[in-house]
């Protein structure tokens, strides 16, 4: 093994582990490819990536269903709108530049940030904000938009649909990364549909990689479970924090003076 695939397969570790609790695993394993495999275009270091990282995301939701209860109709409705969504994403991708979205997803990462920190309670305990039968039909809405940002953009989807499921609905942080789980696997497939068809995913990285994210996403969520709500609430905000780094750079670096 080269060195760069055993320092990308470090990176994976590291992504799943930190993707099990909250998402955000791309803040990892994006940069890492740009950084490693610097050759590689914009495309294929995004499938790489989604190949990598879905197995390990589908050993958290396991992790997760053996420990929480899982409403399940609620992840049908938001997976369907994530997959939908993501795969339109992806296309739309190829044809708009990413840079027109990432001042806006700064101000809303900075707001969601904000938020969660000014309101200590939020997500402590399950405190549903509508009628149970209601409850799938905002997760399609969450799902939808999550997966569309997940297709065309990518990194911090798990971040965003966890918060969407705190939030709106009133999910514990818990529960919320157990349902975002779910949902997050559906739309990666979706959007994979795309990148493999056209050639953009390096199965030779990829694959060892996905060994890497699938046991730091067992280690991760089995952290989460073990230590619950508060847990995932402090750990959620540090990922934010992340992403708000990151897309402040990219804004910074696109700016023109």
């Amino acid at each position: 093994m080269d060195y760069q695939l055993l320092l990308m397969c470090l990176a994976a570790l590291l992504a799943g582990f930190v993707d099990s609790i909250v998402g955000g695993g791309g803040l990892v394993q994006v940069p890492a490819l740009f950084i490693l495999y610097p050759h590689f275009k914009i495309p294929q270091i995004i499938g790489t990536n989604r190949f990598s990282s879905f197995m390990g995301t589908a050993v958290a939701g396991y992790q997760y269903s053996k420990k929480v209860q899982i409403p399940w109709l609620t992840v049908i409705y938001a997976g369907i709108g994530a997959g939908v969504m993501a795969y339109l994403g992806a296309k739309i991708s190829d044809l708009i530049d990413a840079k027109i979205l990432k001042p806006i997803i700064l101000v809303l990462m900075t707001a969601i940030a904000i938020y969660t920190f000014k309101k200590k309670d939020l997500g402590q305990d399950e405190k549903l904000k509508f009628e149970l039968a209601k409850v799938p039909i905002y997760g399609l809405i969450i799902g939808s938009m999550a997966g569309f940002y997940n297709g065309f953009v990518g990194p911090g989807t798990g971040s965003l649909l966890v918060f969407g499921f705190v939030s709106v609905i009133g999910f514990g942080f818990l529960k919320a990364s157990a349902v975002s789980k779910v949902v997050n696997v559906i739309a990666d497939v979706a959007s994979l549909g795309f990148f493999i068809t056209q050639g953009y995913v390096q199965f030779e990285i990829a694959i060892p990689m996905m060994l890497c994210n699938m046991t730091g996403s067992y280690l991760g969520s089995k952290m989460a479970i073990l230590k619950g709500n508060e847990f995932v609430r402090n750990f959620f905000l540090i990922v934010i924090f992340a992403l708000i780094l990151r897309f402040g750079w990219d804004v910074v670096k696109g700016l023109s003076f």
